[in-house]
This record gives C-alpha cells, sequence and structure tokens, in this order.
C-alpha cells in the first residue's frame, strides 16, 4: 500500500516536470515599466512593433508590456514622449531571451521549451523595467522675439558687428 503511493508521487512529479515549462513557472509573460521625464508631465504613446498604440497617458507611469508578440516572437515597443516647448523623443523598449528558458532542458522538457514558454511569452524579459529621459528644448521660431534697443545701451564688442540700414 505504501508502495502504491510512492509510485502515485514518483508519477506525479515526473509528470509535472515533463508537462510544465521552466520560464513559466519561474518568471513571467508581462513585466512592468516605470517611466518618468524631465519636464514631469509629459504626454507618453506607447506603440507595439505593429504602430498600435497600447498606452497612452502622462508621466510619472507604470505600463504593464507583454514579452512576446507571438510563437517565438519577442515584443517591441515604442515609446514617444512630447512635452509643450520640447522636441519630441521616441525611446525603443526591447526584449531579450530570459535565462530560465533554458531550464527547460532540464525540468521543462521539449514541451515547454517548444510550446508552453514561446507561446506564452515566457521565453523573454525585458532589457530595462525603468525609463527617465530628459527632453531637450525645441528651437521654435515662434519663440524668437524682436527687441529695438538703443546703440548706446549695447554692448561695445557687439557694435563691430553692426551692419547700417539706409
Amino acid at each position: 500500500m505504501k508502495s502504491r503511493y510512492i509510485k502515485t508521487a514518483i508519477i506525479f512529479i515526473v509528470g509535472t516536470i515533463l508537462l510544465s515549462s521552466c520560464a513559466t513557472i519561474v518568471s513571467k509573460s508581462t513585466y512592468p515599466l516605470s517611466i518618468e521625464s524631465e519636464p514631469n508631465n509629459a504626454k507618453v504613446s506607447i506603440t507595439d512593433k505593429n504602430g498600435k498604440e497600447v498606452f497612452l497617458g502622462n508621466t510619472p507611469a507604470t505600463v504593464k508590456l507583454k514579452a512576446g508578440s507571438g510563437f517565438f516572437t519577442r515584443a517591441e515597443y515604442q515609446v514617444k514622449f512630447s512635452s509643450p516647448g520640447c522636441e519630441d523623443k521616441v525611446v525603443p523598449v526591447t526584449f531579450k531571451i530570459d535565462g530560465w528558458y533554458f531550464g527547460n532542458i532540464l525540468f521543462g522538457g521539449l514541451i515547454g521549451m517548444l510550446i508552453v514558454d514561446p507561446a506564452t511569452g515566457a521565453m523573454w524579459k525585458i532589457e530595462t523595467d525603468y525609463l527617465k529621459e530628459t527632453l531637450e528644448k525645441s528651437a521654435n521660431i515662434a519663440d524668437a522675439e524682436m527687441k529695438i534697443v538703443d546703440i548706446n545701451d549695447i554692448q561695445e564688442s557687439w557694435k563691430s558687428h553692426l551692419v547700417r540700414v539706409n
């Protein structure tokens, strides 16, 4: 009777190991990405590699991104920052292969390596989980202004660069 329980336990453990996948168990298929900017409250738009917008909001923000975008295909995203008076900035977010994926050789077997982890996206891991970008001020000509100054009020070194207009 005791040997029957031991056999059942062994079959259960072996079955679990063979039908599971290492990265899916140990890792995850979605990752949080924290986003900040200078200046704060910049508009953020995240698009996937097909151009579909997956997030629209303002900084600071935390977004969950899927690691996979299809069977054996890693996800890729473009994070676009924009703020009035600043140049837009686009930053790529990519994923790399998760080291736990190779744990399938020992624990997950072929099912984990060829089906479960590639289908769930757990074979991929985010390369960076934090973005803090500084947006550059735009050199917008509309921001330029014209001033009329008396010739006696300008620096002496500037006077040699003046051009007489008739």
